[in-house]
């Protein structure tokens, strides 16, 4: 089994007294956390508890401020690939699956990939949420604004391992409705 992120919607934030009634799957990324994944967790970002496992590993945050962040930069990018049919597609792909499966908010699952490094879960994913997640979006707001072009460049170069996750309505943990 491959480690992975996966990122859900809901109408409500997990809590301690249980799930959301109504979670629709919007992504799965193998091996890592990408920036979309962040950028989409990246406004309202809240530590919550996990749909799948025990410990204090979810993420919570607004799905309508993620998803206008993700948009902007994924045009920002656009505009050094305009000739990448690929590219093309997978924002697409990725902007029509946000639209479908939209919800209040994002929850972000990171269970597997922060139980990689061995250290205590619970505290990678505060420092994920603290300090990784307001970084990616800062770096990401400033490549909108046109005051980072370096960092844009390196994201359009490897614009593969950012975006290109696989986004479906069925994931490797799914939820009934």
């Amino acid at each position: 089994m491959a480690n992975r992120s996966y990122l859900y919607a809901a109408d409500s934030m997990p809590n301690e007294a249980g799930i959301p009634q109504r979670i629709r799957c919007i992504s799965e990324h193998n091996w890592d956390i990408p920036l979309a994944h962040k950028l989409l967790a990246g406004r309202g970002t809240t530590v919550v508890p996990s749909l799948i496992w025990n410990p204090l590993v979810g993420i919570a945050a607004d799905y309508v401020g993620g998803a206008a962040l993700l948009r902007d930069l994924l045009a920002a990018v656009g505009k050094g690939l305009e000739d990448d049919a690929e590219f093309a597609e997978c924002v697409a792909r990725t902007t029509a699956h946000l639209e479908k499966q939209q919800a209040k908010y994002f929850v972000l699952e990171t269970g597997e990939i922060v139980s990689m490094s061995g250290d205590d879960p619970a505290a990678s994913v505060r420092q994920l949420a603290s300090a990784d997640l307001p970084e990616a979006v800062a770096q990401a707001e400033a490549a909108i604004a046109g005051q980072n072009d370096e960092w844009l460049a390196s994201v359009r170069a490897d614009w593969q391992s950012h975006f290109a996750s696989f986004y479906s309505d069925a994931l490797y943990f799914s939820f009934p409705d």
